[in-house]
């Protein structure tokens, strides 16, 4: 019953039923053949508004939610019980949703909110029903039988010894009717709540197994059946994402507040498609097609959730994004970092291949986690936690399980702790003239054999308007990181040099664009990218077993160009993407090099990028650039190759005889 469920559902997401082949046991698919109809009933419902943002947009959630449960849960929504009358009818076919038929599911109890003028929508007995002619979509409609709301990118699963339908989150997003009563028809289908459901299920017909066993299961490292000497190989794509203002703290458009802004993404990812063949994943992206030949699952186990194969503990993927900020003098900059979205299910959408578990990606799956459930403080840790490289949580001594017990508490974020945060200061225009601005969303899933076509970049500029910065005219969508799309390390142009740095304990990337000032003066502009990289402490050393316990996994302390002490430094700056120039790196000019340090305690650590620059009257030419480790080991630094300025030490001339400078 577990596996029709989930691919019944699929099509409320919008995605086709999917396909079983090679190690998928298709045994007993003639079983489920016969059209079925299937019902979701009582239950209860959870919402988590946000609050901040319908206040910007001119929308009070009353304070007082009649008939409240007192249950919780890690995500904060706020419980209400479902009639048993009525309910959500859909028709199955070979464990498939073909279509919602009818139906509804109401709320007992609610809110009331109130707008601007004083008027109030009356959201007590909350209808939740399937919109007419888009089963895709569930409207959530008013006392007064008005769609106000809808939701969209549902995250479900089978739970309670499959009893039980389970949406652990759904974008709730507004109607653009309530859009035009609020005088803001820019606020049409944003994401403004997050809805979470459990429903009683029952199923009419043959409750026979459908075909979805996998045998053996395709975990990266597994021997491939049918191809003798071949393994199935991790390998994740970022297929789209896009980015919604989720809150702005005191924001006036740089009127004097200088508040804070929080946008997260919607983030699509996609599993290899690749079944012996090598064929795009996603289409017309130089990055879209993996190299690896047969496709592994990949598993996605919510924290707290049991120690399960293939690494015996609760793994699953990670999401972060980022802001950077292309100045006008053709410098780049990192202004905004979010936390680690830690990732609980997988609905699999457009499946090739699957083995019917919410908890394993399969071949071609797709999935999306939308804006609000990035945006959980729940499901939000620090990047601290995390060894980037080889994908592994510590769960022991984390945020959630601090004395390591393996069971879950409050993780302590309140709304704010783990967003992207980001100062108007920091993407004013009148403050940052021709400027231009990336976005990138990036998963890190274990065992990843290509980390770059799991991020991605768009292009957009910030825009105030009415309490709020939006994130307008998204486009240029590529997969990638930021820093290649400063200096393409394919074709870097004149005077650019983009180069990575590839290690067992991560990447990184070097990136320079020297620019003549005329007079004789250079400007570098260099900026050193940490993907991976982290010389990780982990309890087991390993990281093995099911209490990894991350000690420490910072990254480089010390960024240095080769530069004689004899050469005139007109000028150097250095930025770590804070808007008030906090924890800057010292210059030091020791041992004919030009080095920048990072003060004690501090180092450029996963998912970072910084900016170094240095004027001098020196033309480029290729060199290396040092990185230093934050933590003893060896190397203690690694050599990366880059632009750096042709100075001419005096004690290196070489005389009209032939004979060097005397020391």
């Amino acid at each position: 019953m577990k596996r029709r469920l989930l691919g019944a559902m699929l099509v409320v997401c919008g995605v086709p039923a999917f396909a079983h082949a090679g190690v998928i046991d298709e045994a007993r698919k003639a079983e489920a053949d016969a059209m079925q109809a299937w019902t979701a009933w009582g239950g209860e419902v959870g919402v988590r508004w946000n609050r901040p943002l319908l206040e910007l947009l001119g929308l009070t959630v009353e304070p007082v939610a009649e008939q409240r449960l007192a249950r919780s849960n890690a995500r904060r929504h706020e419980w209400f019980a479902l009639r048993d009358s009525g309910g959500l009818r859909f028709i199955v076919r070979n464990g498939a949703l073909q279509r919602f038929s009818e139906g509804s599911l109401q709320m007992r109890g609610g809110y009331q909110l109130r707008l601007r003028d004083g008027s109030r929508i009356d959201l007590r007995e909350l209808t939740l029903r399937v919109r007419s002619g888009d089963p895709r979509i569930i409207d959530l409609v008013g006392a007064d039988g008005r769609a106000w709301f809808y939701t969209d990118r549902l995250m479900f699963e089978l739970v309670d010894g499959k009893r039980r339908l389970a949406i652990q989150a759904a974008d709730v997003r507004m109607a653009p009717e309530l859009a035009r009563r609020l005088g803001r028809a820019d606020a049409a289908h944003q994401e403004v709540a997050d809805l979470a459901l459990t429903t009683q299920v029952h199923v009419e017909g043959s409750d026979a197994a459908i075909a979805g066993v996998c045998s053996p299961y395709p975990w990266p490292g597994v021997a491939v059946p049918e191809a003798p000497g071949e393994t199935y190989q991790a390998d994740l794509f970022m297929q789209n994402f896009s980015i919604s203002s989720v809150d702005c703290m005191s924001c006036d458009g740089v009127a004097g507040n200088d508040g804070t802004i929080a946008w997260a993404p919607s983030s699509t990812l996609r599993n290899n498609v690749n079944n012996g063949t090598l064929q795009p994943t996603v289409s017309g992206d130089p990055l879209g097609t993996s190299t690896a030949p047969y496709t592994a699952t990949i598993r996605w186990q919510q924290m707290f959730t049991g120690n399960v194969d293939p690494y015996a503990n609760d793994q699953h993927p990670y999401l972060i994004w980022n802001l950077y900020r292309i100045n006008a003098d053709g410098s780049i900059e990192q202004i905004g970092r979010s936390g680690v979205k830690h990732a609980f299910l997988t609905v699999n959408g457009g499946c090739l291949d699957s083995c019917n578990d919410p908890h394993i990606l399969g071949r071609g799956c797709s999935d999306t986690y939308g804006t609000f459930n990035n945006d959980s403080p729940g499901d939000m840790g620090p990047r601290s936690e995390i060894v980037p490289a080889k994908g592994i949580w510590g769960r022991c001594g984390s945020i959630w399980d601090a004395d390591c017990n393996g069971s879950p508490s409050d993780n302590g974020n309140d709304f704010w702790t783990q967003r992207m945060k980001v100062r108007e200061s920091q993407v004013a225009a009148t403050l940052h003239p021709g400027a231009s601005y990336i976005m990138d969303s990036w998963y890190l899933a274990r065992d990843d054999i290509n980390i770059y076509n799991s991020m991605a970049t768009l292009t957009g500029t910030p825009n105030y308007a009415s309490g709020i910065w939006n994130f307008s005219g998204q486009g240029n969508y590529k997969l990638g990181p930021a820093i290649d799309r400063w200096v393409n390390p394919a074709a870097p142009g004149a005077n650019a040099m983009n180069t990575e740095l590839v290690a067992p304990e991560g990447h990184a990337k070097v990136a320079v664009k020297a620019t003549d000032l005329g007079g004789g003066n250079w400007r570098y502009d260099y900026a050193v990218m940490n993907f991976d990289f982290a010389r990780a402490l982990m309890q087991p050393a390993d990281g093995s077993g099911p209490n990894p316990r991350v000690l420490g996994n910072r990254g480089f302390d010390r960024f240095a160009i080769p530069l004689p002490t004899s050469a005139v430094v007109v000028s150097t700056s250095f930025s770590n993407g804070t808007h008030d120039a906090a924890d800057p790196w010292t210059v030091d000019r020791a041992a004919d090099q030009l080095a920048w340090v990072a003060p004690a305690g501090a180092s450029l650590d996963w998912g970072t990028l910084y900016s170094f620059s240095v004027t001098l009257a020196a033309a480029p030419t290729q060199g290396a650039s040092a990185l230093r480790v934050a933590e003893a080991g060896t190397p203690a630094a690694y050599e990366v190759a880059t632009l750096v300025p042709d100075v001419v030490d005096p004690n290196d001339v070489i005389f009209e005889n032939g004979f060097e400078a005397s020391p």
